[in-house]
């Protein structure tokens, strides 16, 4: 079952002479309850295919759509409730509020909202996150690891249909990388939840269940089950060292 789908996405920048395609007819699929990655070079549009598929960008042609929602038809009013009620982000940048608790930042798409929490999910959610002993301190007082597992819980709370990541080991060593890479993945397989992640990391992306490379705005290939070797082999093919 399809989660998320773009078909003939594009996305141009500017416009005459000086107009640059960071997007140039991306058709790409992914699937209900798996963990995915994007790739590809520097300036190959991972970030901006994420951006469009997420909502936080309008593609310049094209379609993008998440569960039944065609998000290029909607108003911008009607796309903010969707990425606000339905979108999971985590970002390389933890994007946490300082002065809240990691309670009250977990929780904090559901106060903007008006929604009460289900005790029940706000439970698990922290417990497979790790956080149970952590709910009161602030930003300032959790490890870098620590606030990126806040991130996620935060991407978790509202039952997303697609958790969007960029990054999200960038800021963190490899030991804290490695146990936020598990959590996502954890999130799939345990709790349902569809992931989209952007990478340049090879380890990274071989946590997850398909990896979907892009090559000068354009869809390349993509490997099910990737290991770092197989996507070794991939990169080497579409960008061969001149």
């Amino acid at each position: 079952m399809s989660a998320l789908q773009a078909a003939g996405l594009s996305k141009v920048y500017g416009s005459g002479p000086s107009a640059v395609t960071a997007l140039d007819g991306v058709d790409v699929t992914f699937e209900s309850g798996r963990f995915h990655a994007i790739m590809g070079a520097s300036g190959s549009g991972k970030s901006t295919l994420l951006h469009c598929l997420a909502g936080l960008d309008r593609p310049t042609g094209g379609s993008v759509r998440i569960g039944d929602a065609d998000l290029t038809r909607l108003s911008d009013e009607k796309l903010t409730l969707l990425r606000r009620d339905h979108v999971g982000f985590v970002f390389q940048k933890f994007n946490l509020l300082p002065v809240l608790t990691a309670r009250e930042n977990i929780l904090l798409p559901l106060s903007i909202a008006g929604r009460r929490p289900d005790q029940q999910w706000f439970d698990q959610v922290v417990a497979a996150v790790g956080l149970t002993d952590r709910l009161r301190h602030r930003p300032s007082e959790l490890s870098g690891g620590q606030q990126q597992r806040v991130a996620v819980a935060r991407a978790l709370i509202t039952r997303p249909w697609v958790i969007f990541a960029d990054e999200p080991t960038g800021n963190l060593d490899s030991r804290s990388g490695a146990e936020v890479l598990g959590l996502l993945r954890d999130a799939v397989s345990m709790l349902g939840q569809t992931v989209v992640m952007v990478t340049h990391d090879l380890n990274a992306a071989a946590h997850t269940d398909r990896v979907a490379f892009l090559k000068d705005g354009r869809f390349a290939a993509s490997v099910d089950h990737p290991t770092a070797d197989a996507l070794v082999g991939v990169l080497a093919r579409l960008e061969p060292v001149r």
